[in-house]
């Protein structure tokens, strides 16, 4: 069982874009992580990590990185899928070093929609360090995700 400290707040945004591409070639990319960099400014770079023998996949090393102005801020996470379906796919912090750390995870679902594909991607933490202001940042890092989507899967 987790135990959250006292001063610790659990936030969650999900994202929704309507991208002008299948449904399966959007899953396609939704469900590698490695694509991330390319079309959620959020992600600023993932690379391959070493697995553990209790994980069922792959493991990525995924910089977050957000900036406003002049102030930017970073955050390292060994992330691992832990869902992948016909409609979607779940990735979430797993660290090795056996510390507490705050939990991240990042759920993308994609159905077929009127104009195109309907993306929703659920981005949650459980840390002390979001507080309001950061509502701003995760706006800014994320609202042109669905515009990069759809060039990223067109081209």
């Amino acid at each position: 069982m987790r135990v959250l400290a006292a001063h610790s707040v659990v936030m969650h945004r999900t994202i929704t874009a309507t991208v002008s591409a299948e449904p399966q070639v959007v899953l396609d990319i939704v469900s590698d992580l490695s694509t991330y960099p390319e079309w959620l400014e959020l992600v600023s770079s993932v690379d391959e990590a070493p697995s553990e023998s209790d994980e069922n996949g792959p493991a990525w090393f995924v910089t977050l990185r957000a900036k406003v102005g002049p102030f930017a801020r970073s955050k390292r996470l060994r992330m691992v899928r832990t869902r992948t379906t016909d409609t979607g796919a779940t990735f979430e912090r797993h660290e090795v070093d056996r510390s507490d750390h705050s939990a991240w995870t990042m759920t993308s679902d994609v159905e077929e929609g009127p104009g195109g594909t309907v993306l929703s991607i659920g981005l949650t933490y459980d840390g002390k360090l979001f507080t309001g202001p950061l509502d701003a940042i995760l706006d800014a890092a994320t609202k042109d995700a669905g515009t990069k989507l759809s060039a990223y899967a067109t081209r």
